[in-house]
């Protein structure tokens, strides 16, 4: 006898056969919790207190989401650099030492902020700020899953483009207003790196835009139903992917291109005035910014929620849907940050020459002709 409790096979959606889909992608999509949620507070509330309640919502699961990302990132870097240099890493404070990032932000919270002689004090209090108000602007457009998102916008890698170069302002004001030369030299080569770089992260996203034909992130996760772009798209988007990676990893300011803070040369480059809740900001920054890139490269290249698919292989694909869509961001994501780690803990660090040159003589040039064989590849539609 069937358990009554059991789900069924097929569910049918709004009483229509033609509608039905299997169990488990109802389940795994989060559209309908959230029209849930937003019509049980309109229903209960004027419609402006609801707007309030539902924004207040997302402002918080997002700062948790940060806290906690930010947290397990610094842990993450720890671990992959002693592996590569063959050491143990945090090892004392909790288990396998996963408490050692929480001391030491709980060390940071309570240090004393040490006021800079002839400094621009509204400047330097307001420059951490914008580089961490920046990085949580850009985390609403990233789709997290099916119906889990916060905006979704129809101009969304725009909207991403725009606000996560937005960073770069606070980088600069944090350099000038210090009134340090080693800060303001440091400022400075980030506006050059960030400004240079942002071309080519814009135009490898723009080579995806060509193929999906929208800049809407969930219609792009969408469109890689059927296999991710990274396949679809042959050499031109896997060329793509890497100027992307290259490009994101320098315009975070992230070794081997980490010129803003070389720390051999500038102590600490444009946060070297900073101390306690301020500098853990630039600190938080810096790796939420990194989480944000990877989140748009395995959204644009390697599917998004989307599960892994082979052809016709249809028992391998069923078992490939059955893994949560947020399992798979995750897992994607956390591959390119493990990318970017490995990147970093291997090539030493490049000199300014030699960091402006691969952008301006090297990347942009292939880019742009990237662009154009993108495009004629979908114009002859021989894309798969």
């Amino acid at each position: 006898m069937k358990n009554q409790f059991m789900l069924p096979d097929i569910v049918t959606v709004n009483n229509s056969p033609s509608l039905s889909v299997p169990w488990w992608k109802v389940i795994y999509d989060f559209s309908a919790l959230t029209k849930w949620v937003d019509t049980s507070l309109h229903g209960s509330m004027s419609s402006f207190w609801a707007t309030i309640t539902e924004m207040l919502i997302i402002g918080v699961l997002i700062l948790l989401f940060y806290a906690l990302v930010g947290l397990f990132l610094v842990y993450a870097e720890r671990k992959v650099c002693a592996f590569m240099q063959n050491r143990l890493g945090p090892n004392r404070v909790g288990p396998f030492g996963i408490f050692q990032t929480i001391a030491d932000l709980f060390k940071l919270l309570f240090k004393e902020l040490i006021p800079i002689k002839n400094a621009d004090g509204f400047l330097f209090n307001l420059a951490p700020f914008i580089v961490i108000i920046a990085s949580f602007m850009a985390i609403a457009a990233i789709p997290f899953a099916k119906g889990l998102h916060a905006i979704d916008l129809n101009i969304g890698v725009l909207y991403v483009m725009a606000v996560s170069a937005m960073g770069v302002i606070g980088v600069l004001l944090a350099g000038w207003s210090s009134n340090n030369k080693y800060s303001l030299i440091g400022a400075m080569r980030s506006g050059a790196q960030i400004v240079s770089y942002e071309l080519s992260v814009g135009l490898a996203l723009i080579t995806v835009v060509i193929l999906a034909g929208s800049m809407q992130l969930s219609v792009i996760v969408e469109a890689q139903r059927d296999g991710w772009f990274i396949f679809k798209g042959h050499i031109p988007a896997f060329i793509a992917f890497i100027i992307f990676l290259i490009s994101s990893t320098a315009e975070t300011n992230r070794g081997p291109f980490d010129l803003a803070e070389a720390e051999s040369e500038l102590t600490a480059g444009y946060h070297t005035e900073y101390s306690g809740i301020k500098f853990a900001f630039f600190f938080l920054a810096e790796y939420i910014n990194m989480f944000i890139v990877a989140s748009i490269a395995a959204t644009v290249f390697l599917g998004g929620w989307m599960p892994f698919h082979v052809g016709s292989w249809e028992g391998f694909n069923h078992i490939m849907d059955f893994v949560p869509p947020f399992i798979w961001y995750i897992g994607k994501t956390f591959f390119v940050i493990f990318l970017m780690m490995w990147f970093k803990w291997t090539f030493p660090r490049l000199r300014i020459d030699q960091l402006l040159t691969l952008e301006w003589k090297y990347l942009l040039p292939i880019n742009l002709v990237n662009v154009l064989i993108m495009a004629f590849v979908v114009l002859m539609g021989w894309h798969f």
